[in-house]
C-alpha cells in the first residue's frame, strides 16, 4: 500500500521526532527551548547536535552537508563539503563538528555586497539558524544535508535576505511586549510571526519551452501575438485538472509532504496553464525557508514529468501574471492570534490595536512595502488588472470598516457601555469577515478573517522582504500606539486604547480604501490623498531611501544606512543587468530568427507573383510583407540605440532609470512589429512556438 501523507511527511527532515530518537532529553530540551522559545543556543550542546545529525542523514545516503543560505541577488546558495575527514591514524572518516555545524565561510567574491566589501575581501561567513529544520537535498541517489543559515560579511554586515528577518521579528517582539505590558499583559514573553505564501506558476511543455529562447534565457516571453483563445472565457479558473497536470501535482505534493512542508490546496488558475500551490500557515521564517524549498522542487519535479515550471511574474503578455498572496498574522507565545477576532473583551483591545498599528505603518510606510515588491519582473505584473496597483491601500472589509466607523465616530470619553458595545461588534466580526472580506481581490493589503495578505509580492520573489518590511512598520505602529496610551493620565486602559484607536483611524483614513484598486478613479484619488505610486522598480527603490524610511530600518536595528544602501545598489543592479539582458535577448532573436522567417514569407511570395497570371492580391501581400520587414529593421536600430544610450550612462541609478523608460518602450516598439509578424508569416517558416500552442498543449 501507498503511504500517506501523514506517515511521509518529514521524512527529509531533522524534525523533533528524530531529535528525540537521537539526542538525550536534556539536549533536546534546550533545542526545543532555543527553537520554540527563541532562547539563545547553548552552544556546549552544538557537539551532541552535530553528531546526531550526521548520523540521521548518513543514515539515509548523504554523503555531503551544505551550508543554505538567502544571498541579495536571489534564490537560494550552496557550497557542499563532504563528511569526510582524517582520523587519528591518518584512516578517512566521517565527521561533522559543532564548528562546522555553526559556522562556514564560503567564498563571498562574487555574490553581490552594493559595496560592502571589495571583491579581493572574500570572506563571508553563514551561521545556522537552529529555528529552521535541516533537511536532506536529493538529487537522483545522492543526497546532502542542507543546513539554513544567515550570510554576513567578515564585519558582520548583512549580505542576506534572511538576516535582516530575523532582526526584524526581534524588533516586532519588543515593541509588541513593551504595548502588552500597558495593558497590563506581564505573562508575554515572545511573539510568534506566522506567514502563508501561496505559490502561482504556470506549466508548458519542455518541448515548447526549448524552442523559445526568450523563454530560457528570461524567464519570460519577449515577443507573441495574442491567442484565439487565451483566458477570455473564464473557463480555466478552479477548471477540473486534466490528467498530466493532476500526476503532475500528485508527485509535487509527495517531494513537498517529504520535506516536511503542509501542502493543502491546489487548483487550477485564471490564465490557461496557471495553477497556484497553498500551504498550511507557519512561523513566518519556516515558511518562508519552505517557500524557498518549494520553488526549488517544483523545477525537478515538472521536468520528470516532460513540463517546465515557470514562476516568473509575467511570462505571457495578454494574461494574468503570478504572484505570490502572502498571508500574515501573529500572535503570543500562549496561541494568542492578535488578528482574530474573540469573546474576550481583552483579546479584542489587542485586535483593534494591531489593526491600528498596520494602518499606521502602511500610513506612514506604505512605500516602503512598494519597495520590497519591486524587481524587474514584478514590474510587468503590478498595476495591471490581475494584480493590486502599486499604491498601497488597506482594504478591510465592510463589517469591519463599519465598526471602525463608529470607534471613529465616538466621542471624547469611552464608557462601560459603549466599549461593550464597540467589544461586541468584534465579537460578531468572525461570523462575517471570513465570508464577507475576501470579497476585494484587487486590494495589496487586505484583511481576510484573522490575517492580512499582502497581494503585490511576485511569484519568484523571496517573501523574506515583504515579511520584514511588514514586520518592521508593525513594529513601529505598536510603538507609537503604546507612546500616546502612555501619554493618557488616568482613567481606565482599555478605555484609553479605545480612544487613542479613534485618532489612528482618523489621521490613516487616507489609506483605507473598500472600492476597485484598478479603477481609474482610485488612481486619480489615491494621487489627491498624496499615496505614493511608484510605476516602475527604479522609482520604488527611491522610496527606501527618503529620511523617515531610511530611519525606520537603523531605529529598529533591521538594517544600518551603510547596509540599506547596499541593497538598495544591488536591487538596482540586478535591475540593470535582468533588463540588458532581455533587450539583448530580443535584439538577437529579432534579427537571426524573426527577420529570416519573414524573409523566407517575402521569398515564397515573390515567386508566386512572378508565376501567377493573377498578381494583384499576391503583390500586395509581398508589399506588406515587404514592409514589415523594414519596420522590424526599423525597430531594431531603435532598440539597438536605447542600449548604447542605457550604457553609456555610468550613474547606476539613471541608468536603471534609463532601462525602465527607454529600453522598455524600445522593446515594446520591436514586439509590436514582431507580434504583427508572426500573423502574416506562414506557420512552416515561424521558428519559435505560438502562445496557442504554449498556453493549451497540457
Amino acid at each position: 500500500m501507498a503511504k500517506t501523507a501523514s506517515q511521509i511527511f518529514g521524512e527529509l527532515t531533522f524534525n523533533k521526532k528524530v531529535m528525540k530518537e537521537k539526542l538525550s532529553k536534556e539536549v533536546y530540551a534546550k533545542l526545543v527551548a532555543t527553537v520554540e522559545s527563541g532562547e539563545p543556543l547553548d552552544e556546549t550542546i552544538a557537539s551532541d547536535v552535530a553528531h546526531a545529525m550526521k548520523e540521521w542523514a548518513i543514515e539515509n545516503g548523504a554523503t555531503h552537508f551544505t551550508h543554505w543560505f538567502q544571498p541579495q541577488r536571489g534564490g537560494t546558495a550552496e557550497k557542499h563539503d563532504a563528511f569526510l575527514s582524517y582520523g587519528k591514524d591518518g584512516e578517512m572518516i566521517e565527521r561533522f563538528s559543532a564548528k562546522q555545524l555553526i559556522q562556514s565561510e564560503p567564498d563571498a567574491s562574487s555574490f553581490p555586497s552594493g559595496g560592502i566589501r571589495s571583491t579581493f575581501e572574500a570572506r563571508g561567513y553563514t551561521a545556522w539558524d537552529p529555528t529552521s529544520s535541516a533537511f536532506l537535498l536529493e538529487a537522483g541517489d545522492t543526497k546532502t544535508l542542507v543546513i539554513p543559515t544567515v550570510y554576513l560579511s567578515w564585519t558582520g554586515e548583512v549580505l542576506d535576505l534572511k538576516t535582516p528577518l530575523l532582526r526584524s521579528m526581534k524588533a516586532l517582539t519588543d515593541s509588541a511586549i513593551k504595548l502588552q505590558r500597558l495593558l497590563g499583559n506581564n505573562s508575554v514573553k515572545k511573539m510568534k510571526v506566522y506567514g502563508g505564501p501561496e505559490q502561482e506558476y504556470f506549466l508548458v511543455s519542455k518541448e515548447l519551452f526549448d524552442s523559445r529562447p526568450d523563454l530560457r534565457i528570461t524567464g519570460r516571453t519577449l515577443f507573441g501575438a495574442a491567442p484565439a483563445k487565451g483566458q477570455q472565457l473564464e473557463d480555466h479558473y478552479f477548471g477540473a485538472i486534466k490528467d498530466k497536470v493532476m500526476m503532475f501535482m500528485e508527485d509535487f505534493d509527495t517531494e513537498l509532504y517529504r520535506h516536511g512542508i503542509p501542502s493543502k490546496t491546489r487548483h487550477n488558475e485564471v490564465s490557461p496553464n496557471q495553477f497556484e500551490i497553498a500551504p498550511l500557515y507557519e512561523e513566518v521564517n519556516l515558511a518562508i525557508d519552505h517557500n524557498l524549498q518549494l520553488m526549488e522542487i517544483i523545477r525537478r519535479v515538472a521536468d520528470k514529468h516532460g513540463m517546465v515550471a515557470i514562476l516568473y511574474e509575467k511570462p505571457f503578455a495578454g494574461v494574468n501574471g503570478s504572484g505570490k498572496h502572502f498571508n500574515w498574522s501573529m500572535g503570543d507565545e500562549n496561541g494568542t492570534n492578535y488578528l482574530e477576532p474573540s469573546d474576550s473583551p481583552n483579546k479584542n483591545i489587542n485586535f483593534l490595536l494591531t489593526l491600528g498599528a498596520i494602518l499606521l505603518g502602511v500610513h506612514k510606510f506604505g512605500g516602503l512595502l512598494r519597495a520590497a515588491v519591486a524587481d524587474a519582473g514584478n514590474d510587468h505584473r503590478l498595476g495591471a488588472n490581475e494584480a493590486p496597483p502599486a499604491i498601497m491601500s488597506v482594504y478591510l472589509g465592510e463589517y469591519l470598516s463599519g465598526l471602525m466607523d463608529e470607534i471613529e465616530g465616538i466621542g471624547n470619553k469611552v464608557n462601560e457601555k459603549s466599549l461593550a458595545h464597540i467589544n461586541l461588534g468584534v465579537k460578531n466580526l468572525p461570523k462575517v469577515a471570513k465570508d464577507t472580506s475576501d470579497r476585494n481581490r484587487t486590494s495589496p493589503v487586505a484583511f481576510t478573517g484573522n490575517k492580512f495578505e499582502f497581494r503585490a509580492v511576485g511569484s519568484s520573489q523571496n517573501c523574506s522582504e515583504a515579511a520584514t518590511t511588514l514586520n518592521l512598520i508593525v513594529a513601529y505602529g505598536y510603538d507609537e500606539i503604546a507612546k500616546r496610551l502612555s501619554a493618557k493620565k488616568g482613567g481606565n486602559v482599555k478605555e484609553n486604547a479605545i480612544l487613542v484607536m479613534k485618532d489612528v483611524l482618523k489621521e490613516t483614513k487616507k489609506v483605507r480604501f473598500e472600492g476597485n484598486n484598478y479603477s481609474e478613479a482610485w488612481h486619480k484619488e489615491a494621487a489627491k490623498r498624496g499615496l505614493p505610486n511608484a510605476k516602475n522598480t527604479p522609482d520604488a527603490l527611491d522610496l527606501m531611501l527618503v529620511k523617515d524610511n531610511a530611519e525606520l530600518y537603523e531605529k529598529y536595528g533591521v538594517l544600518s544606512k551603510r547596509e540599506l544602501h547596499s541593497k538598495v545598489e544591488i536591487k538596482l543592479d540586478t535591475y540593470v543587468k535582468i533588463k540588458d539582458v532581455e533587450l539583448k535577448a530580443g535584439l538577437n532573436i529579432a534579427k537571426t530568427l524573426v527577420l529570416p522567417a519573414v524573409l523566407d514569407q517575402i521569398s515564397v511570395l515573390g515567386n508566386a507573383v512572378k508565376v501567377t497570371a493573377k498578381t494583384s492580391a499576391m503583390a500586395a501581400d509581398l508589399k506588406a510583407a515587404s514592409s514589415l520587414y523594414a519596420g522590424i529593421k526599423d525597430a531594431i536600430k531603435g532598440l539597438e540605440k536605447a542600449i548604447a544610450v542605457c550604457e553609456k550612462e555610468e550613474n547606476l541609478e539613471k541608468k536603471a532609470k534609463l532601462y525602465a523608460k527607454n529600453g522598455a518602450e524600445a522593446l515594446n516598439e520591436l514586439r509590436a512589429s514582431v507580434d504583427l509578424a508572426e500573423t502574416m508569416v506562414a506557420d512552416g517558416f515561424w521558428p519559435m512556438a505560438k502562445y496557442q500552442e504554449l498556453l493549451t498543449i497540457l
